[in-house]
C-alpha cells in the first residue's frame, strides 16, 4: 500500500523577468488570469487533490503571496458594512485553514532543483507533490489528482508530461521511454532541455510531480546541471530504476503562462469558459477578428 500524498510543494522563488515591468513590485505568481492569481489557481488544485499542507519556497519580494492567502480585517470589515456578504463568503472559502500553510526562503536562485531541496524539512519522509504556477491546467480531473491517482496504483515517482515539437526539446526535462501505452509512460532516463538531434523523444514533463522523498537524497550533493543550476530532473534522474517512474499524458489543456503568448492565452480561454463572461468576451474577440 502507498503512502498518501498530503503535502505539496510550491517553488515561487522566481523573479519574473519575462514579465517586466509588471513584475518590479509584483511577484510573477500574482498575475492574475481574469480574476484570479496565479498562485490560487495551483492551491485550489493542490487542495481539490486532497493536499493538506502546502509548503511555498519564496524569495525576497514575494510578500504579497503570503498576503493573499491570510486574512485581511480591513477588507472583511469593509465588505461587511457595504453588504457584500456573498463576496466575503467566497473569499473565506479558498483561504486554506490556519497552520496549512509553511512558508521558507530559497534565498538564492540557484535552480527548480534547490528550490525544491529548501523545503525537505518540511516535507520529511514521504512522498510529496509540486505544482508550478506558471503551468496552468483546465482539466475536468485536476491534473495533480490524475496523477495522485497513477502513484497510488503503481508506487514509485510520476510526472505531467505533454509532447511538444521537436524544436522546442531544449527548454524542457526530456522522457527516455522504456514502454509507453499511449497514456502513461514508464520511464528509463530523463534528459535536461537536450538539443532538438539528441532528445530521446518528445515527451516532456509540465509542472506537476508526485515525488518519493530519495530524490532530496540526491539533491543534497548540490550538484550543477543545465545553466549552472541545481536541476531536479538530474536529480529525478538518479532515482530510476531503484523506484518505478512513469510520465503521464494528463487529460486537460496546459497554458504556458510564463509565457506572454501563454499567458494571454489562458485569459481567453478561462474567460470562454465562464458563464458570466463568456459570450461579452466572444463578442469582443469577434470585433478583433474581422478583417481590417
Amino acid at each position: 500500500m502507498t503512502q498518501r500524498v498530503r503535502k505539496a510543494i510550491f517553488p515561487v522563488g522566481g523573479l519574473g523577468t519575462r514579465f517586466l515591468p509588471a513584475t518590479r513590485a509584483m511577484p510573477k505568481e500574482m498575475l492574475p488570469v481574469v480574476d484570479k492569481p496565479l498562485i490560487q489557481y495551483a492551491v485550489e488544485e493542490a487542495r481539490a487533490s486532497g493536499i493538506e499542507e502546502l509548503v511555498f519556497v519564496t524569495g525576497r519580494g514575494k510578500h504579497a503571496i503570503e498576503d493573499h492567502f491570510d486574512i485581511s480585517y480591513e477588507l472583511d470589515q469593509t465588505l461587511v458594512e457595504r453588504g457584500k456578504s456573498a463576496l466575503l463568503d467566497e473569499t473565506k472559502a479558498w483561504l486554506p485553514t490556519p497552520g496549512q500553510i509553511a512558508y521558507t526562503r530559497q534565498m538564492q536562485p540557484l535552480g527548480l532543483g534547490h528550490a525544491v531541496w529548501c523545503a525537505r524539512e518540511f516535507v520529511g519522509n514521504e512522498p510529496f507533490a509540486i505544482l508550478l504556477a506558471d503551468d496552468l491546467v483546465m482539466s475536468k480531473t485536476p491534473c495533480l489528482r490524475q496523477l495522485i491517482d497513477v502513484h497510488e496504483k503503481t508506487g514509485g515517482n510520476v510526472v505531467a508530461v505533454m509532447d511538444v515539437p521537436k524544436e522546442h526539446t531544449n527548454r524542457y526535462g526530456i522522457l527516455d521511454l522504456e514502454s509507453d501505452d499511449g497514456r502513461l509512460a514508464s520511464i528509463k532516463g530523463l534528459v535536461e532541455k537536450p538539443a532538438p538531434e539528441k532528445a530521446p523523444s518528445t515527451l516532456s514533463i509540465i509542472g506537476r510531480y508526485v515525488l518519493l522523498p530519495e530524490v532530496f537524497g540526491q539533491l543534497d550533493r548540490q550538484e550543477k546541471g543545465a545553466g549552472g543550476e541545481i536541476q531536479l530532473t538530474d536529480a529525478m534522474a538518479k532515482l530510476i530504476g531503484k523506484a518505478p517512474f512513469h510520465g503521464l499524458r494528463f487529460e486537460g489543456r496546459r497554458f504556458d503562462c510564463g509565457d506572454k503568448v501563454g499567458f494571454l492565452e489562458a485569459n481567453i480561454a478561462f474567460a470562454l469558459d465562464r458563464d458570466d463572461l463568456g459570450e461579452a468576451v466572444r463578442d469582443v474577440l469577434a470585433q478583433y477578428a474581422r478583417p481590417r
